[in-house]
């Protein structure tokens, strides 16, 4: 799919007020059956509450999280590829607990160079998908 830019010239009465201003959720791919794999990270070591998912987007698999204003869904991709490199960066507080429990959790830790005023780590989902923890400092 090819995106082109257009310019256009408009006049001051076709000018209409809009903005994106937030993210309502992320979705991560997870291969199909994974819903319990998900449960157990998402909720047993990141801390996320299981959100149920309306029925209608129940029968397609893949489950939902939130905490606060945060929420990640999961949705079944039969031919799943993880997001290596592309990654959601969550704001946390505890670094140090949470990436203790994703080592006891069995999922690697790798540590990044701390970013205006961030300290900073990458995880990974049980299925490959990369998340980085920031941590104000």
């Amino acid at each position: 799919m090819d995106i082109k830019a257009v310019s256009l010239k408009l006049s001051q009465e076709d000018v209409v007020e809009m903005k994106v201003y937030a993210i309502e959720h992320v979705q991560l791919a997870m291969p199909p059956s994974g819903e319990e794999s998900a449960r157990s990270f998402y909720v047993d070591v990141l801390g996320l509450t299981e959100k149920p998912k309306p029925p209608s987007f129940a029968a397609r698999g893949g489950v939902w999280f939130e905490q606060g204003d945060l929420k990640i869904h999961l949705g079944v991709e039969p031919d799943f590829r993880p997001a290596k490199k592309a990654h959601l960066a969550l704001l946390v507080e505890g670094l140090d607990e949470l990436i203790r429990r994703c080592e006891e959790a069995g999922a690697p830790v790798v540590w990044d160079e701390p970013l205006d005023g961030f300290r900073r780590a990458y995880v990974n989902d049980p299925f490959g998908n990369r998340i980085e923890l920031m941590e104000r400092v």
